[in-house]
């Protein structure tokens, strides 16, 4: 009797697409999630943005970067890691009590946030043997990425991770991951000397957030970032919250109990659900692995989803109501003068081997750009000169009649080498990461690019020098806390390579952008208003701005002591001053952030790794158009 193959069944309907090879690993992640933070509704989704977790009125969304179709043991773990952080942080943190407690200057700001992630963490490491063997590989994945990896001394190795890294210690009882380890080397004296007993005694407080959160208090004490009166003015702070808080509803211990014994059932469950994926299964293919936000990204993030304002109407765009409460800190400052040359080569190298294999694409589309600018450059000459260069073509008519003269001509300049190109980049904290890796990158080779077709180019960053608020708001704490105080915060504006600098001597500047820590937040109303004076002060007769960011204007600082579309409201201002009174042609690119609502020439790409080619393209339209020759309006007022 011949015998018979008989395939396996599906449930796939007719007509139907199969689901790609990772989705069952999608779908035990996102279950895993939901059931670790205790947010049954928690939207999971996975995409090319930065991983980062979002609380709003409509509930929480935790992104995370889409997984290879086949993604190894380690690639899994990292994916797993970033999906528990996030649950426990949801799971086990307060936001209310977390930004009633922060300290106010960002040093101490940045520890206390980096030591609250650690406690959550530490919370589910304990736990479940899984979930510490998982944010391990997520923070070993994330220190190896960061230039303080490399780290010969303390300035090169931030100190909150350090002591993030040395409370997970205490907490868990488990070393430091091997990207953490060199820079929990270069402190761990220091800290110790200082903070020893202090770190010992947050052991005792890890279930209680406002218990750890006045350890971590004394901690900042002890390594003199803050003072103990500052200490013991927010406990009494806190106390009073406390008092006049209402009682929470009363819940049984045996309730409790197995409330918890359930969830901890159904995540190991569902960990083991997803561990026992078969890889087989899965085809292989190479995807990018992003990196985890740091906490004081996640803050940002967090805080800054609140205060970004909806799209505001017609009478608020001008924002002729916008003042800084003081200038005194602002600075404007080149690259060189914020480190010394041998750390800027490092960073340097650090970028060239970040984008080794992101520096072919572009460069290709670079090239094309030079194909078409040369295109247009087709050659006139002025002919029967007395001076130029010698016309060899009138050669022989001199050898007929020697009583001639020798003749010259000489290259007429096309209109488009009269031009300047300034590239304003978001150095916001929000671009850490891939993004401003490969916006490094391609103002790198544009400006290549232009400075061989004769066009000059201006490369440009604008930052915070703190983060929330800095010497501005320390100026406005001290008079007394005067309402409506206008923008609060210092500025950082970033010269990276000057129109007229040669493109071989500003090239190492732009590997300052990989520096750890400076990339804070963005008012990129002023930034704009910086960068558009700057072009004015030109000769050549074009002149083009292109800004790049990710995002729109956020500063904590600012938006909490004023209207929450503030900074908005001004940006709005400034572009359209721009666009319908200057002769500076204005173009705009988003990452992963609509601009099209802010620039009448704009486009939003999806992912940093499609700058490169939104940029070569919006220059090469500007460039295949005729220079702009509208006439600047005279200003006039408006009623507001």
């Amino acid at each position: 009797m011949p015998t018979v193959d008989v395939k396996p069944s599906s449930n796939r309907k007719p007509g139907q697409k199969s689901e790609s090879a990772n989705e069952p690993f999608k779908r035990a992640l996102t279950a895993c999630a939901r059931a670790m933070s205790r947010h049954p509704e928690l939207e999971v989704a996975f995409c090319a943005d930065k991983p980062g977790l979002v609380q709003g009125p409509e509930g929480a969304k935790a992104r995370l970067p889409e997984p290879p179709r086949k993604p190894n043991a380690r690639e899994a773990a990292v994916l797993r890691g970033m999906a528990d952080a996030m649950s426990l942080r949801l799971a086990c943190h307060n936001e209310a009590i977390h930004r009633r407690n922060a300290p106010q200057n960002a040093p101490a700001r940045a520890l206390f946030d980096a030591v609250e992630q650690a406690r959550v963490e530490a919370i589910g490491a304990r736990r479940m043997e899984g979930v510490a063997s998982n944010l391990t590989a997520m923070l070993d994945d994330r220190f190896h990425k960061s230039p303080a990896a490399e780290a010969r001394d303390r300035d090169e190795a931030p100190m909150e991770d350090a002591v993030a890294m040395m409370v997970r210690e205490r907490l868990t009882g488990l070393e430091p991951p091997p990207g953490a380890r060199r820079i929990v080397e270069l402190w761990r004296k220091a800290i110790e000397d200082k903070a020893g007993a202090e770190l010992d005694k947050l052991t005792g407080a890890i279930e209680d957030q406002r218990a750890f959160a006045k350890g971590v208090h004394k901690l900042l004490a002890s390594l003199d970032l803050t003072n103990d009166s500052e200490a013991e003015s927010e406990e009494d702070e806190e106390d009073k919250d406390e008092d006049n808080a209402p009682e929470p509803p009363e819940e049984s211990d045996g309730e409790g109990e197995e409330s918890e014994s359930k969830e901890s059932m159904e995540i190991e469950s569902l960990q083991d659900a997803a561990d026992d994926l078969e890889e087989g299964a899965m085809e292989a293919a190479d995807a990018p692995s992003a990196e985890y936000p740091e906490e004081s990204d996640a803050g940002e993030s967090e805080e800054a989803s609140e205060n970004r304002p909806a799209p505001s109407g017609g009478q608020d765009r001008r924002g002729p109501d916008y003042k800084a409460f003081t200038t005194k800190y602002d600075e404007t400052v080149e690259a060189p003068d914020l480190c010394e040359p041998e750390e800027l080569q490092r960073l340097r190298d650090y970028l060239d081997k970040q984008l080794a294999n992101l520096s072919s694409v572009v460069a290709r589309l670079a090239n094309r750009l030079q194909r078409r600018l040369m295109a247009q450059q087709n050659r006139s000459w002025e002919f029967d000169l007395e001076e130029g260069i010698l016309d060899t073509a009138r050669l022989p008519r001199i050898v007929i009649d020697a009583q001639q003269p020798l003749s010259f001509k000489r290259e007429k300049d096309m209109e488009f080498r009269d031009t300047v190109v300034t590239l304003l980049i978001d150095n916001s904290g929000s671009m850490r990461g891939r993004p401003i890796t490969v916006a490094a990158s391609c103002a790198d080779i544009l400006a290549r690019t232009l400075e061989r077709c004769g066009v000059k180019v201006e490369i440009l960053g604008f930052t915070t020098r703190a983060w929330k608020g800095g010497q501005a708001r320390e100026a406005w704490l001290q008079a007394g806390k005067p309402a409506n105080p206008g923008r609060l915060n210092d500025l950082r504006h970033l010269i990276y390579k000057n129109a007229d600098a040669p493109w071989r001597r500003a090239r190492k500047n732009l590997g300052l952008m990989m520096r750890e820590g400076l990339l804070k937040e963005n008012i990129d109303g002023e930034a704009l208003d910086w960068a558009h004076q700057r072009l004015l002060g030109r000769s050549e007769q074009r002149k083009i701005l292109m800004m790049i960011s990710d995002g729109a204007p956020v500063d904590d600082s600012t938006l909490s002591v004023n209207s929450g579309n503030y900074l908005e409201r001004h940006l709005r201002h400034v572009i359209e001053e721009i666009e319908t009174r200057s002769p500076v042609e204005l173009i705009a690119i988003g990452i992963g952030h609509d601009v099209t609502r802010y620039y009448r020439r704009a486009v939003t790409i999806v992912d940093a790794e499609e700058l490169g080619g939104a940029m070569t393209e919006k220059l090469a339209e500007l460039f295949a158009e005729a220079p702009s020759t509208r006439k600047v309006k005279p200003r006039r007022t408006r009623a507001a």
